[in-house]
């Protein structure tokens, strides 16, 4: 186990795609005579903070030292998405490109049921992510771990070169990968596919056996230490470099949104990496992590206050 205060001192560099959640709640108790779709009477809004900027949150809230380094734009929703962060006393390096629109994912709900989302993005540019790998550089010595965030949005241009100078400053990687070609990610620490972003860049497996063998084969494919596979109602599995494998299977929990999940686990896992915990418990953390999160509604996260109430129970 971990005592309360344990990542205090824990810092980690996050990079990568930042976003702004919105959700708009109302009721339907009609359908529209445009078109067969329902009629919202939308009553209430929330924002919070995603992607990467989600990543960066729940490294916050697990009590560790956390810097951000992304873009946005120059607009409304990119200040709202600041001023969240800073309240929750994430230290940021958000660069302004004026050519952009900060990314922004509206749900709208009832009755706690996503009925639609629509996403507005655009492009960082090119100047403005090299000024970020200035910056990237400069902050890498005073870092104990980077969590690479990738949302296909176009932020990581430089991924590569980021994995790459890490690597030679002996600072482990975490990168949370997009897409069915993980090569751009050789040399990271640690890959956290979902199951079926694991599907894709593998292929399918007939059993447990070839799912491992498939993951080994990845793990020397990549130049890396861990693959760990976050895998719904099956649990999670770290497969490691040596061969072994620990798995940590669901509890059964009411579920009530998996969105920003994935985003924990990382979160969790760089986490409890850089402060040296056993894998077996960098693993349980994570896994009770994201078992806390999908009971909250959108994006959420997990404090180290719940993380440890939650493992002290299930243990009683």
């Amino acid at each position: 186990m971990f005592a309360p205060g344990a990542f205090d001192s824990v810092r980690v560099l996050v990079v990568g795609d930042v976003m702004l959640d919105r959700y708009w709640y109302g009721d339907v108790d009609r359908i529209s005579p445009e078109a067969p779709v329902p009629v919202v009477g939308v009553t209430t809004s929330q924002e919070r903070a995603g992607g990467a900027a989600n990543v960066a949150q729940n490294v916050t809230a697990l009590g560790a030292q956390c810097t951000l380094l992304s873009v946005v734009g120059d607009d409304e929703p990119g200040r709202n998405l600041s001023e969240m962060l800073r309240t929750s006393g994430t230290k940021l390096l958000l660069h302004k490109d004026t050519d952009m629109k900060t990314t922004v994912k509206l749900r709208i709900l009832s009755r706690n049921q996503q009925l639609l989302r629509a996403d507005f993005e655009t492009r960082p540019s090119h100047e403005i992510l090299a000024a970020c790998l200035s910056d990237y550089r400069r902050l890498i010595p005073d870092v104990d771990i980077v969590v690479i965030s990738d949302y296909g949005k176009g932020g990581l241009l430089h991924i590569e070169a980021m994995i790459g100078d890490a690597k030679r400053m002996n600072v482990p990687v975490i990168v949370d990968p997009k897409g069915n070609d993980f090569r751009r990610y050789r040399g990271a620490t640690v890959i956290t596919p979902n199951t079926k972003e694991f599907a894709q860049v593998v292929g399918p497996w007939r059993d447990e056996s070839e799912f491992r063998s498939l993951g080994q084969t990845l793990l020397s494919e990549l130049d890396s230490e861990y693959v760990l596979v976050t895998r719904s109602e099956q649990g999670m599995t770290l497969l490691r470099r040596d061969g072994s494998v620990v798995d940590s299977p669901a509890r059964a929990r009411e579920v009530f949104d998996v969105s920003g999940a994935g985003d924990t686990v990382v979160s969790a896992f760089a986490v409890t990496h850089a402060a040296g915990l056993e894998d077996e418990l960098k693993l349980r953390v994570a896994n009770t992590a994201a078992g806390i999160v999908v009971g909250k509604l959108g994006t959420a996260t997990a404090t180290q206050r719940e993380i440890l109430t939650d493992i002290q129970a299930s243990a009683t």
